[in-house]
């Protein structure tokens, strides 16, 4: 058994309090690879086809999200990263269908 603090050498709190398990996750494919951890290489494999959320990536490696969210916060740090903060719920709307809805009101 494993401790699941042991692929961060026992930190538990990551060098970034900007990340959460919604934050998405880009890889940096110019990056090298080598003397990277194990357990980073491996967010680093999931993360190279495409874009994952740090809960996606948490879920891959069957590590618990503050744990990833540590390791991930050293591959943000290092360059192998770039993390981007989903949109807002509140800030996805569509300006056409607000505009139709406000017609139809103004018209009752």
């Amino acid at each position: 058994m494993v401790r699941p603090y042991t692929p961060t050498g026992g930190r538990a709190v990551p060098s970034r309090q900007s990340l959460d398990l919604a934050t998405l996750l880009i890889a940096n494919a110019d990056k090298p690879l080598r003397g990277l951890t194990p357990h980073a290489r491996q967010v680093m494999r999931h993360c190279l086809p495409g874009v994952l959320s740090l809960a996606e990536v948490a879920a891959e490696l069957r590590l618990p999200g503050a744990v990833t969210k540590v390791l991930v916060a050293d591959l943000v740090d290092s360059g192998h990263l770039i993390s981007r903060s989903p949109v807002p719920a509140a800030q996805q709307h569509d300006h056409h269908l607000l505009e139709r809805i406000l017609h139809g009101l103004e018209r009752l």
